[in-house]
């Protein structure tokens, strides 16, 4: 018998802002709901390894979505989509998770998500703190910055910029063979680096944080030490401020950390998901 995995993918459609999204995403185990959120320009693949970790499948549901625009989830058929430039708007990512979540009847589930995902993830737990147990956020800041969203429309930027721009937010320390990994999903992104950065740009908890409410939806923060765009002390300071919140420091980590490390990624996950699991 060949060899599969026990992941099963399927559409669902959604409709946001009165646009029909055809959405992809997969599942795998059975439990508590952990829904895992890819990063800016990213996709789902980024995930694979918890989908196929029968150590969390065994108590969790795990399911990864592809957001609109990004992976398996094409643009929406409804609409002329190449009129328009797209922007990860707040409306568009609020209104996908709230719809997610309502189509396949997921009680309060736990989140999780690095970069711009965990931007949104605390974005998401302090407007509506019922909507998720928890919120393992990796990578956050307080306030995102202006980045430069024009960056990636250069047409050659696929061959000769994103193999050396994405290693350099891998971790050295982090095995070659999955950091060229997480560089081949990059590049089979579209337009999504630029859109994603959108939202990243307008993410601001500066005079929020102590509206937080961990008693509702507990707030984990992850941080590593080769990530470039949130340091240590970005992390910790954040995690100052937020009341309650749980913080956890990876050594040897970068941004994507899922992906390009699994199996130390996991040596820190694993407590965090076991301590959930207990609580609920």
């Amino acid at each position: 018998m060949a060899k599969t995995d026990a992941i099963v993918g399927r559409y669902i459609h959604l409709t946001i802002e009165d646009v029909d999204y055809r959405v992809y995403f997969e599942e795998s185990g059975s439990g508590i709901p952990l829904i895992c959120q890819h990063g800016g320009g990213g996709e789902g693949m980024e995930w694979r390894h918890l989908l196929n970790d029968p150590d969390i499948t065994a108590k969790y549901r795990v399911i990864v979505p592809d957001l609109p625009y990004h992976g398996k989830s094409l643009p929406p058929e409804d609409i002329e989509w190449w009129k328009q430039e797209y922007q990860a708007t707040k409306g568009l990512l609020f209104g996908f998770y709230l719809e997610f979540i309502k189509a396949l009847g997921l009680e309060r589930p736990v989140y999780i998500g690095n970069a711009i995902g965990a931007s949104l993830g605390l974005d998401m737990g302090l407007e509506y703190p019922d909507l998720f147990r928890a919120v393992i956020a990796h990578g956050c800041v307080i306030k995102g910055g202006k980045a430069a969203n024009g960056l990636f429309y250069h047409p050659e930027v696929t061959n000769t910029f994103k193999i050396p721009f994405v290693m350099y937010f891998c971790s050295p320390f982090s095995p070659e063979k999955d950091r060229r990994l997480v560089t081949w999903c990059a590049m089979q992104t579209a337009v999504g680096e630029n859109g994603d950065l959108y939202y990243y740009n307008y993410h601001d908890l500066t005079d929020k944080t102590d509206q937080f409410d961990t008693s509702r939806c507990a707030i984990y923060l992850l941080t590593s030490d080769y990530n470039p765009t949130s340091s240590y002390d970005d992390t910790i300071k954040l995690s100052s401020l937020i009341k309650g919140s749980k913080l956890t420091q990876m050594k040897g980590m970068s941004l994507v950390s899922n992906a390009e490390n699994p199996p130390v990624f996991k040596s820190y996950l694993m407590p965090i998901l076991e301590e959930i699991s207990g609580n609920k």
